[in-house]
């Protein structure tokens, strides 16, 4: 179960053999704030092995760090290149070890639930949760030339929604969780809300079209 400790800093961690994106937030005050976010670049490395070290040593100097109290990590995407599904569990496993071998406690989120929590959409693409991250966290950077680094951001940011808002841990009869799933559980009860509503007042989780 995720930590009850309200003012928390969370690393998010989205894993990759030639980018593994990061972000780290803090949680205390009104809203939660950007404090660094990156990417470990490791594409220029040929032998597998060698960027599975780099990845958790690099993991593993962040948290010494930043000392963040939860790590939070994008699940790999199951798709069709069964190749690249088995290089992003291994990338996600040693970061994954870093952080349990540091004494921190690890969550998981699949891609789609990630982008539902930053913009409403689980088909959002890079650049609107990019974007997005922008208008919420209220941090001023220019897009890096690889999303994995807001990609990271989008981790962390999606854990402390998970974890803190009531409204997204509301469970859905099918386990997700998140603004849209729990304004349905909602309605379905008969209680007064609708996604309107709800925008009305988080105004910042709409996307601009």
């Amino acid at each position: 179960m995720p930590s009850p400790k309200q003012n928390k800093r969370i690393i998010g961690i989205d894993p990759g053999t030639n980018y593994t994106g990061f972000g780290i937030i803090d949680t205390a005050g009104r809203s939660p704030r950007c404090v660094e976010l990156g990417y470990i670049e490791l594409v220029k490395f040929t032998d597998p092995y060698e960027k599975l070290r780099l990845i958790y040593k690099r993991v593993e100097a962040l948290i010494r760090e930043y000392k963040p109290d939860e790590a939070a990590f994008e699940s790999p995407f199951f798709g069709e290149n069964v190749q690249s599904m088995l290089k992003l569990g291994r990338a996600q496993g040693v970061a994954m070890s870093a952080a349990l071998n540091n004494g921190l406690p690890v969550f998981e989120y699949a891609p789609r639930r990630i982008k539902q929590a930053i913009t409403g959409q689980g088909a959002a693409s890079k650049e609107q949760v990019a974007a997005m991250l922008k208008s919420l966290l209220k941090v001023e950077y220019r897009l890096p030339q690889k999303l994995d680094a807001t990609d990271g951001l989008a981790v962390a940011l999606c854990h402390h929604y998970e974890t803190s808002s009531p409204i997204n841990r509301l469970k859905t009869d099918s386990g997700r969780s998140g603004p849209a799933e729990a304004l349905k559980s909602m309605m379905a009860k008969g209680k007064k809300t609708s996604w309107e509503q709800y925008l009305s007042g988080n105004p910042g989780r709409q996307i601009k079209k």
